[in-house]
């Protein structure tokens, strides 16, 4: 039982910046690795960014040295920071999460937030 609600979208300029944040709440043992996705209208959902719980991040080659991503685990939060944006970064970008429920052990669970809205004009 995992809620994610992510916040931060807008519009902006080419060029400009923008931060999104993910809020996870919920019952859950821990959550592991986490991620930014995005989609834009009749294309399919792409990765963007993920990090494990120990900070280690991958991007994909389309925001590689514009893009970073962060996360606090004390606070149960996820950070995108978004720089120099082009009018093809326009999506709803997507926060994803897995969870583990018990401290026992046991498969995880996988989650989504509902999505905020970017757009980036030229």
């Amino acid at each position: 039982q995992v809620q994610l609600v992510e916040s931060g979208g807008g519009l902006v300029q080419a060029g400009g910046s923008l931060s999104l944040s993910c809020a996870a709440s919920g019952r859950f043992f821990r959550i592991n690795a986490m991620g930014w996705y995005r989609q834009a209208p009749g294309k399919q959902r792409e990765l963007v960014a993920t990090i494990t719980r120990g900070a280690i991040t991958n991007f994909a080659d389309s925001v590689k040295g514009r893009f970073t991503i962060s996360r606090d685990n004390t606070k149960n939060m996820l950070y995108l920071q978004m720089n120099s944006l082009k009018p093809e970064d326009t999506a709803v970008y997507y926060c994803n999460a897995h969870s583990v429920t018990s401290p026992h052990g046991g498969p995880e669970s996988n989650y989504w937030g509902q999505g905020t809205q970017v757009t980036v004009s030229s």
